[in-house]
């Protein structure tokens, strides 16, 4: 069975078209000006299946924890996971549901002037207003209770949020959410499992915050652990 996408009640975009689209284990909710189901579902195939035979040639892509080498003839959608992996030193796979959420909402783009893609909790948005994304952060008191805002001109842009406590993403740390905002999906998504990886008690959070300022290409970092928050970079909170 699949991960129930509860928050996704709660998600309002009344300009738009909002529809959920799944293969296999992707399960993406999409907003777009139209209904592009199809086209969506073909857009996600696609890029599974680049995935899925790069990893029949290339095991360890799949099960790496570590980042592995460039590799110049890849697909390009796994050329990007594995730069950003190496970025930040996680597995490629790390960032699979931010590169998902990516590459379907720039093929989207040529459909739709506005296209907003949420995989699991992995956004990407390009839309011509702004997108409040509401932090889901499992038991914390603060769950749910903080928005993050993004302008029109910060899109296209990726908003990933990486938990300990929920969903079945595997991290090292206890933070209840990390949530990383930067041009790339693909980097928010490896980004936020590296930074999450290394919270271990509140203590860690203004440490782990400081890395996530000096990466190359992040706008900003929230961290969430029981009742304690932290903020970084070009963020604005609601």
């Amino acid at each position: 069975m699949g991960e129930d996408r509860f928050y996704r009640k709660n998600v309002s975009r009344k300009d738009y078209i909002v529809y959920e689209v799944k293969h296999e284990e992707t399960d993406i909710l999409v907003s777009t000006d139209d209904n592009f189901y199809s086209n969506t579902l073909d857009i996600i195939i696609k890029y599974r299946n680049y995935i899925k035979n790069y990893i029949k040639s290339n095991p360890d892509f799949l099960t790496s924890f570590s980042p592995l080498p460039d590799n110049d003839y890849a697909p390009p959608i796994v050329q990007d996971m594995l730069h950003a992996a190496k970025m930040v030193g996680v597995g490629p796979m790390a960032s699979v549901a931010g590169a998902i959420a990516q590459y379907v909402g720039t093929d989207l783009k040529k459909l739709s002037r506005n296209v907003i893609i949420e995989n699991g909790g992995d956004n990407y948005l390009d839309a011509e207003k702004e997108v409040i994304i509401s932090l889901y952060a499992g038991k914390s008191p603060l769950s749910e209770k903080i928005a993050i805002k993004i302008t029109p001109e910060q899109m296209p842009c990726g908003v990933c949020t990486s938990s300990a406590t929920v969903g079945h993403s595997v991290s090292f740390g206890l933070a209840d959410a990390v949530c990383v905002v930067s041009p790339s999906a693909i980097l928010a998504d490896a980004a936020a499992t590296a930074l999450g990886n290394r919270i271990r008690t509140q203590n860690d959070i203004n440490g782990v915050l400081e890395e996530g300022r000096v990466l190359n290409d992040i706008s900003g970092v929230v961290i969430i652990l029981g009742d304690k928050m932290g903020v970084v970079g070009n963020i604005t909170l609601l």
